[in-house]
């Protein structure tokens, strides 16, 4: 008898134990496929969300589309963004400059680097935004955009300065979008008494659509090529603008 109750002790503690395994487990396997599971390139959180960095910076960060994109509150610019990886499994995204603009953690954490907070600065989850997406544009819209662009360059570098481009239906938005980010690159350097002067070198500057982003500047004509496959990336940033107005000669 004494046996007998041995074995069933021996028994039902072996079923408990077998019951309780896989409760205990399934959490665990859920959290292990979310660390170390995770494709290179993605990120944990919500694919599309509005954040608010330490300073108060209120942003986008749209990474619903195959090239993750980022848009502040406080400009109309959007950011390309390259994610790649880094220590301890997070990913960075940088800009078309190779700079780090977020950093990403494994656990959906975020770090936001800025020109004033170059060592970064945490943000927090605010809610849902809308995708960051180009909208269809009109020959008389796109012409607006241009003109405005160009008035808005030419007060920043104090003389004329022409906006001219060759369109077609499929790159007419992000042509505009392009002029739009000339003209911040404008304002940006006008604010820089060390920069202001270059904008001089600019007269004209004229847009087409190609396979490749690019900008160069020459005689007095800054050129940029814009890619229409590559949706709102197919353009250069501002920064990446300011740099070559800055390097030429």
């Amino acid at each position: 008898m004494a046996h007998g109750r041995t074995l069933g002790a021996v028994v039902l503690g072996a079923i408990a134990l077998g019951l309780a395994l896989p409760a205990i487990a399934g959490p665990t396997e859920r959290v292990r496929e979310s660390l170390f599971r995770r494709q290179v390139g993605e990120a944990a959180g919500p694919p599309l969300a509005r954040y608010v960095s330490e300073q108060g910076r209120v942003f986008i960060l749209d990474r619903s589309q195959p090239i993750p994109m980022l848009k502040f509150e406080d400009s109309p610019e959007v950011w390309a963004l390259q994610p790649s990886p880094a220590p301890r499994g997070d990913l960075i995204y940088k800009n078309d400059l190779g700079e780090p603009v977020l950093r990403a953690t494994r656990l959906g954490g975020y770090t936001l680097f800025t020109d004033t907070r170059p060592s970064g600065e945490a943000v927090s989850l605010i809610g849902g935004a809308s995708p960051l997406r180009l909208m269809g544009l009109s020959p008389q819209a796109l012409g607006e955009r241009l003109l405005q662009a160009s008035v808005r360059s030419g007060r920043a570098a104090r003389r004329p300065v022409i906006f001219e481009a060759e369109a077609t239906p499929a790159s007419a938005a992000l042509i505009a979008d392009a002029a739009t980010v000339v003209s911040l690159a404008f304002l940006k350097m006008a604010g820089r008494d060390k920069d202001r002067v270059h904008l001089s070198r600019v007269a004209r500057v004229q847009f087409t659509s190609g396979n490749a982003v690019s900008a160069t500047l020459g005689n007095g004509v800054l050129q940029v090529v814009v890619a229409p496959s590559r949706g709102m990336a197919g353009r250069p940033s501002s920064d990446k603008l300011e740099r070559l107005l800055r390097s030429a000669k």
